[in-house]
């Protein structure tokens, strides 16, 4: 029998990961090659896996509901409950700014055929999404798992229409000198930190599959990105657009549409979160999850500050990176002084979070210099 309740729980992370980040990841995979792209998927896939169940065991040693600079302040200070404030928001932001930008351009090109009328169908993008918030956990749970079931049916669809159009001689060039350009956006696309809190609250009294629904919910996105990108950059070689889903018709356009609405409803609940539980800010949520989104859009529309890849890149290495050490971090002093006993446990050290560490700080030079 299915077990509804998991599936739903698991999908609340796939639906999170899986957003703006997969219709960038077949540009950068063209520019670099399409193995190399894969190197950096698994990698850094493996790396998310490990810091995902990371932070599914801090939850579970923690009485109380937080979300992630909550179990900063609590384990590591107030200094670290600020850092890691601004590295989760920092990287929402960053995702909702790169959403409404993907759903603009993908609604007007759906309806209208070109990109005229993005920043309008942006705007009523937001506003639909801004009401449908107001659902909370029970929207959450349709917006999750019926989402992600159609964003996996698309998929596998696309790949069985698509798959004799496919150019196998475009998967095989490499870009040696782009070896490090697809960084920022994979991370950026397999980030989902924010969604641990909340599937930990939708999992509650079956606690001890929250281990598997971690792991579904990572692996997943490292799936649909293979494929998603092996169609892409097996058919169009290196003429891969940004925003991949605007170059092979309407119906494809969907799956982008679909991506992106699941992704920004989990990210403004999850930031709404931060605010309630973690800086008791009840009153002002509106206006940091709904108005300041909106007033960046704005602003970043109206004076060309950055195009979509570009937003995909800065934001995943920053936030991806630095979020990813205060969780590494968080973990040693969580197994030390966690309230409760959990359902399952990860092994670290300081050494391998050292290394790891070392790796993420590269990527965000890398991406910011």
């Amino acid at each position: 029998m299915l077990d509804k309740k998991f599936f739903s729980t698991a999908f609340t992370l796939t639906g999170t990961t899986v957003g703006a980040g997969i219709l960038g990841l077949p540009y950068v995979f063209s520019k670099s090659g399409f193995f190399l792209g894969l190197f950096w998927l698994f990698s850094l896939g493996l790396v998310i896996l490990f810091i995902n169940l990371c932070l599914g065991e801090i939850s579970l040693r923690t009485k109380k509901i937080h979300q992630l600079p909550g179990y900063a302040e609590k384990y590591l200070g107030k200094n670290a409950e600020r850092i890691m404030f601004f590295s989760v928001v920092f990287g929402i932001y960053s995702a909702l700014l790169a959403y409404m930008i993907g759903e603009g351009q993908s609604l007007s090109k759906l309806f209208f055929g070109h990109l005229e009328y993005s920043f309008y169908f942006a705007i009523a993008f937001w506003l639909f999404m801004t009401i449908f918030l107001r659902e909370g956990l029970k929207g959450l749970k349709k917006v999750e798992l019926y989402g992600v079931m159609i964003v996996i049916a698309i998929i596998f669809a696309m790949l069985f229409w698509y798959f004799p159009n496919i150019n196998f001689s475009n998967l095989t060039h490499y870009n040696t000198p782009n070896f490090f350009f697809p960084f920022g956006v994979v991370l950026f696309a397999l980030l989902g930190f924010t969604s641990i809190p909340e599937m930990r609250i939708e999992i509650l009294g079956q606690e001890r599959k929250f281990k598997k629904a971690i792991i579904l919910g990572t692996l997943i996105p490292v799936i649909l990105y293979t494929l998603f990108t092996f169609i892409f950059v097996g058919i169009l070689g290196e003429n891969v657009p940004e925003l991949a889903t605007l170059s092979l018709g309407k119906f494809i356009t969907v799956l982008g549409v679909f991506t992106m609405l699941t992704s920004f409803f989990v990210l403004s609940f999850s930031l709404r979160d931060i605010f309630v539980y973690d800086l008791r800010k009840r009153k002002l949520t509106f206006i940091f999850v709904s108005v300041i989104p909106l007033i960046v859009y704005i602003i970043v529309s109206t004076f060309n500050l950055a195009g979509f890849v570009k937003v995909l890149s800065i934001g995943g290495a920053i936030s991806g990176g630095i979020t990813g050490i205060m969780i590494f971090m968080t973990h040693l002093k969580a197994k030390k002084k966690g309230d409760r006993t959990p359902e399952f446990s990860v092994w670290n050290s300081k050494i391998f979070v050292l290394v790891l560490s070392l790796m993420l700080i590269a990527g965000i030079l890398f991406e910011t210099f």
